[in-house]
């Protein structure tokens, strides 16, 4: 079966804890195992761990949104105000 190909199965809690407990820790990774980021690349983690945030591109709009809804929110808060739970009530 290629990487790109898998069937979704769900582990549960338990079936994860006998898999780790089971592992050999000193075993060699499987050669054909696929790394989530380049080889070389030092982002704190190992590549085949966790690969690292990567920026997504978004337009002009997105980011005028992002800093709209940042603002409300501080202003807000500056103002004295909650927001915590949706409702704007006295702090």
């Amino acid at each position: 079966m290629p990487a790109t190909e898998f069937e979704p199965y769900e582990f549960t809690d338990e079936e994860l804890t006998a898999l780790a407990l089971a592992a050999d820790p000193d075993a060699p990774l499987d050669p054909e195992a696929v790394e989530f980021m380049e080889p070389g690349a030092d982002y704190g983690l190992p590549g085949w761990y966790m690969p690292p945030a990567q920026r997504q591109v978004r337009n002009r709009r997105h980011r005028i949104a992002r800093i709209t809804i940042a603002a409300s929110l501080l202003g807000i808060n500056a103002m004295g105000l909650c927001v915590t739970y949706g409702q704007i009530v006295l702090a």
